[in-house]
């Protein structure tokens, strides 16, 4: 049975319709989008408020407790589950630094839930980090990419490996970035020392994205740009940011906005304290401390991922007098599109809805045609 979804407003990846309407079928796919007349439907729903894609989330390495690198299958699907309930409906699982043979065996814990839709693929962040840029990442299991280790990983993956991070500076560094994207796989710039010349280099070796960028990398300097400043000006690259009041300054976020135009991705780099109350954790072989919903390292040195899930992202740049617009391509559409999906809200694409309040940024429980019957 087809639904019908009539709003006062809809923004899809394309088009942003006012007193527009949607056309959900059986098979939760979107059949048709648009203003004016409405086709006929099995069932009608008018909500209000304005329809929006569900998120998209590169970046994310758990929650209630669960670490996608260490917990059990059934353990990720709940983590998954927790940031679906916020409104990310495609979420790639990020795996920090572990031991090989540990790194292993969490893909091949995470391949089933990428098969089975539950995730949108597995994320690789780590070990081949720079030891000066690690964050969280424990200091002595970081080393330069080794081809054997990535035959490993991909071998184990099984084509669920769909991101990996590394710092391009590390010897093999650029043949490994060939390597993945041959491979169909995206490489991120990430948790490194490197120049800015090397830095397009690994642009040029086909890096595609840069992993929370200004955290992790040298801060942007007038005659030192580094990655900062080559991710600001090289238009192949899109930008990871971390917008929850902690990683990056208002500011900072603006002068993401305004130097990379249609760059900016929102990601959570949630960590396994997201949706739990303060307290102590582990991520990356490391001790953190969870205070205030703030993650940092027990030793205070560097913050430790986050605890908040893409919604709260769109809430503090949908608050800050980001157009509704803006704010769907940086939390879904450049996101899906990186990824190979098919563009959010289109006709053929999956019928992930959620309903923003354009005022405070809030979001409500994803639609879906079951719900909406």
């Amino acid at each position: 049975m087809t639904t019908l979804v009539r709003a006062p407003r809809i923004v899809t990846a394309a088009p942003d319709l006012h007193h527009g309407w949607i056309l959900l079928g059986d098979d939760a796919t979107v059949l048709a989008v648009g203003t004016g007349t409405p086709p006929r439907a099995g069932t009608a729903v008018t909500v209000e408020g304005t329809v929006v894609p569900g998120f998209v989330d590169l970046h994310a390495h758990g929650a209630l407790g669960h670490d996608f690198a260490t917990c059990s299958t059934e353990d990720a699907r709940t983590a998954a589950a927790h940031h679906r309930s916020r409104g990310t409906t495609t979420l790639v699982a990020s795996i920090a630094t572990g031991r090989p043979d540990d790194t292993v065996a969490a893909l091949t814990r995470l391949r089933p839930l990428a098969s089975d839709g539950t995730l949108a693929g597995v994320h690789l962040e780590g070990p081949w980090l720079s030891p000066a840029r690690r964050g969280a990442h424990r200091m002595d299991l970081l080393h330069a990419p080794d081809p054997l280790e990535v035959d490993a990983y991909l071998a184990a993956a099984d084509g669920a490996l769909r991101i990996v991070t590394l710092a391009p500076e590390l010897p093999g560094a650029l043949e490994t970035v060939a390597r993945f994207v041959a491979a169909g796989i995206i490489v991120a710039i990430g948790h490194t020392d490197a120049s800015a010349e090397q830095t397009r280099r690994a642009i040029d070796a086909g890096a595609t994205l840069v992993t929370h960028l200004f955290n992790g990398m040298p801060p942007l300097h007038h005659r030192l740009p580094g990655p900062v400043g080559v991710a600001l000006t090289d238009d192949r690259v899109l930008l990871e940011c971390i917008v929850d009041g902690h990683h990056l300054d208002p500011t900072t976020i603006g002068l993401v906005q305004r130097s990379a135009p249609d760059r900016l991705v929102l990601v959570s780099d949630a960590m396994s304290a997201t949706g739990c109350p303060d307290g102590d954790h582990t991520i990356a072989g490391s001790a953190v401390s969870v205070r205030g919903g703030v993650a940092m390292l027990a030793d205070g040195s560097s913050l430790a991922g986050s605890t908040i899930t893409v919604a709260d992202a769109v809430r503090r740049l949908s608050t800050s007098g980001t157009a509704v617009p803006e704010v769907v391509a940086a939390s879904a559409t450049r996101s899906a599109r990186l990824l190979g999906r098919p563009a959010p809200l289109t006709v053929g694409a999956p019928a992930d809805l959620l309903v923003l309040d354009p005022d405070t940024g809030s979001v409500q429980p994803l639609l879906t045609p079951a719900v909406v019957a």
